[in-house]
């Protein structure tokens, strides 16, 4: 009888043993925040180890399992150099850096690059200079020249990771299309692009990984396709594979025991297999428990951001006493100060709009002090130019007095917090006015504005895009000098620090080099974050192709920036008739693969720099005509209301995908403008029309949505289906599911769409009021033309 309690007692306190999972980590953590995975090149990789740690001078050694990779440490600690060991790496592997007895998990992700020959004949044809152009290289055609072979024929080696890629040729300074390669799409400004396809990847080959259940402190996650390794991290600590249960088609481990000290800590995991790397998994924890319901997130809980974007002049006039508009003759109204200012956003704030539609996070366009006068000059209609958009600065810490006080700014940031809204502030770091002290005291921290040559270097964008000014009147900074780099981070330090700011919106970033923003977060951490537990959000400005924009985000520079190339695509895709979805569903699929599936990019509804989508999506603009040439010379309105159900499918995609959906201030209800500055009227609040009315209720609507479903926030992403007109997926948070369907056809349509076993039984509902019904794991839904539907339970 002892005997067999002794048995029985054991087999109690095993089972115990393994609900309780501790694993060796510090006190306190030398890294602030997740740490960035690690995209390695072909061959010689730099880490920036100051990226991740506070004070490297605490590193012992830098270690990686399976001799994969020769590790050197730099003398100083501060970066450390990888080299491959093994031709044959695997997609995914470990580098861990030690501290004292206690090691840092760091996810190495394989390079994906492959090479490829791009070839030119020009047949009978003489050409003195051929070049490429196109995503690969920012569309500079003096980034990529070819070079012509002993038979004439011109070539290009080229190593770009696997995907699609526009391009053309530049034959004698002329811009044609490859004449050997049929495969071209439209460019949306009246021509075509030809199309290389570069590998060949099979998304049904690759692990796919989905959040199943969760109870207590287990968690189980369900996996397809064969797989060769888990990675599951806590925080940035790998969990040891004997606490992970791994079965068919799950695996299961328990949250450690140090979880429960933190309000807010994460689990992470990916797999990998020979044809590629598993989606993320990104898992938020309370206390050591899996958050269950919004209720839990705060409002530094960045990645449930929901960003709204003002123009703070043409926003809301609150106080007409600082109303100043440029006096001069040569300067049209459209492009004057039109009076709006902090004290009218407070307004909005306290009166509840952003509340009530749902906004978590107002983006503020930059109020430093901008030039009293005007300056450039536009040919047709002629006019010259006014700072109301806060992006000439002549001080990097003076509030512009057309748009309030420094008071005024605190009492805004005040009532925000008071309703759990963050504020982040655009900085503009490239450039100043010629008026602005630093450049009028130091004329050598600016770049020259003349190249070698003679010419001068203005929106030269790509080919000098470090040092390229903006116009004549606006000096581009020099950051090669560390005294400008001190400088101006110092400015941005003063703005967050003096303000209570939320974080930042960064103007051009891609024409500012990367030391800039790996000091400022560096500043930002030790003087902020760390100090204040608080995680600051930034994001960038960057047009190029996905490899520079994912370059300024990680751990050391950007959360994330704007995801032009999905904006583009799904403007083509929901705004134009015959543009197919396929086309979204492949760009969706290679930003993931650059910027994971939990990512903190920016998905646009528009910007200040873009026609408004409803006037594309109404026909009120075409997309092969000047739009800026448009806004000045005709009234652009909504011409067909068809638009307005084109803009809700947008929307209504921004708030479903994985990143951080952007509103741009008038899109919530469908304000039609051309570019720049039609794009920029007066903020509309009360004379909406009924249609107007309606599209707000709809943004509102899916904002909420956004904001309520777990699913939607970190939720995995699955595509269901995906034709030329119907697009469909599924996001899911443990047995928190949504399915996001769309229809472009201009008639209803009912669709048959295969849904996953695991769906079947779940109870769902229609947000929008369509017809569907689920009979085993078929989804049969009816769908109104141009609209779309999101089933949630």
């Amino acid at each position: 009888m002892l005997k067999k309690f002794i048995i029985y007692s054991s087999i109690i306190l095993a089972f115990a043993a393994c609900h309780n999972v501790n694993i060796k980590v510090p006190e306190k953590s030398e890294i602030f925040g997740l740490a960035t995975p690690v995209n390695l090149q072909r061959d010689t990789t730099l880490i920036h180890l100051t990226d991740y740690f506070d004070d490297v001078s605490l590193i012992d050694s830098v270690t990686i399992n399976r001799n994969i990779l020769k590790v050197l440490l730099y003398p100083d600690k501060k970066t450390v150099m990888l080299i491959p060991n093994d031709k044959k790496l695997p997609g995914l592997s470990e580098m861990k850096v030690w501290i004292k007895d206690y090691s840092y998990s760091i996810l190495l992700k394989k390079s994906r690059k492959m090479n490829y020959k791009l070839i030119f004949n020009p047949g009978k044809k003489k050409y003195k200079t051929v070049q490429i152009a196109g995503s690969i290289n920012g569309w500079n055609p003096k980034a990529a020249p070819m070079k012509k072979n002993e038979k004439g024929i011109w070539e290009r080696e080229l190593i770009l990771n696997p995907g699609k890629y526009q391009y053309q040729f530049v034959v004698d300074g002329k811009w044609i299309l490859d004449p050997a390669n049929p495969d071209s799409v439209d460019n949306h400004i009246g021509g075509y692009n030809s199309v290389m396809t570069i590998g060949v990847i099979n998304p049904e080959l690759v692990p796919v990984l989905f959040t199943k259940k969760t109870e207590d402190n287990e968690i189980e996650i369900a996996y397809k396709d064969n797989v060769k390794e888990f990675f599951v991290f806590w925080q940035n600590y790998r969990l040891p594979k004997s606490s992970i249960e791994i079965e068919n088609d799950k695996i299961e481990f328990y949250i450690p025991e140090q979880a429960k000290k933190l309000n807010r800590s994460y689990i992470r995991a990916w797999s990998y297999n020979d044809k590629g790397i598993s989606n993320d998994i990104l898992i938020p924890l309370e206390k050591g428990k899996v958050v269950n319901n919004t209720s839990e997130l705060t409002r530094n809980d960045k990645e449930a951001s929901i960003i709204y974007f003002l123009m703070v002049d043409r926003f809301k006039d609150g106080e007409i006493s600082n109303d100043h508009p440029v006096k001069d003759k040569d300067v049209l109204p459209k492009v004057n100060f039109y009076g709006g200012d902090i004290f009218g956003i407070t307004q909005k704030i306290k009166d509840g709009y952003f509340t009530n539609l749902g906004i978590n996070t107002i983006w503020i366009s930059p109020i430093a002090q901008n030039p009293l006068g005007a300056y450039g000059l536009y040919p047709k209609p002629r006019t010259k130019f006014t700072g109301y958009h806060g992006y000439w600065p002549i001080s990097s810490s003076k509030i512009d007095f057309r748009f309030g006080t420094s008071d005024e700014f605190k009492e805004l940031i005040k009532q925000a917090h008071k309703r759990n809204i963050n504020v982040i502030l655009d900085y503009v770091s490239n450039h100043v006015h010629k008026n602005h002290p630093v450049y009028k005291q130091h004329p050598d921290w600016a770049t020259s504005l003349y190249l070698p040559d003679g010419t001068m270097n203005l929106d030269k964008w790509d080919e000098y895009r470090l040092t390229t000014w903006f116009d004549t009147f606006l000096p581009t900074l020099d950051f090669s000098k560390p005294v400008v780099v001190n400088t101006m981070t110092d400015s941005a330090l003063f703005w967050i620090k003096t303000y209570n700011l939320d974080g930042f919106r960064h103007d051009a970033t891609k024409h500012v080099p990367e030391v800039f923003w790996r000091t400022l977060t560096k500043k930002l951490k030790d003087k902020v974050e760390i100090p204040r537990n608080k995680r600051l959000y930034q994001i960038g400005e960057t047009y190029g192709n996905r490899e520079l924009i994912a370059s300024y985000v990680n751990s050391g520079e950007m959360d994330g920036q704007f995801d032009f190339n999905i904006y583009d695509d799904a403007v083509s895709a929901f705004a134009m008739d015959n543009t197919s979805f396929e086309n979204l569903k492949n760009s969706l699929s290679e930003s993931f693969t650059y910027y994971g599936y939990h990512n903190l990019m920016g998905y646009i509804t528009g910007n200040q720099d873009k026609a408004r989508f409803i006037s594309y999506a109404s026909k009120a603009l075409s997309f092969d005509e000047d739009a800026k040439y448009a806004g000045w010379t005709r009234d652009i309105e909504v011409k067909d209301t068809i638009g307005y159900r084109k803009l809700s499918s947008l929307e209504a995609f921004i708030m479903t995908i994985p990143g951080i959906p952007v509103i741009y201030y008038g899109d919530e209800f469908g304000m039609p403008g051309a570019n720049d500055p039609d794009n920029r009227r007066m903020m509309r609040f009360d004379d909406l029309t009924k249609r107007e009315f309606k599209e707000r209720n709809i943004s509102t609507k899916l904002i909420h949505l956004r904001r309520n479903n777990l699913s939607l926030i970190y939720g995995d992403f699955d595509v269901l289906d995906c034709s030329d007109k119907t697009f469909a997926y599924a996001r899911t948070f443990f047995n928190k599911i949504a399915i996001i369907v769309f229809n472009k056809n201009t008639a209803p349509e009912t669709l048959e769409i295969e849904i996953p076993q695991r769906f079947s039984n779940i109870k769902l509902k229609a947000n929008f009021g369509s017809n569907w019904k689920i009979n085993k794991n078929i989804l049969r839904i009816n769908l109104n033309g141009n609209s779309f539907e999101i089933l949630t339970n």
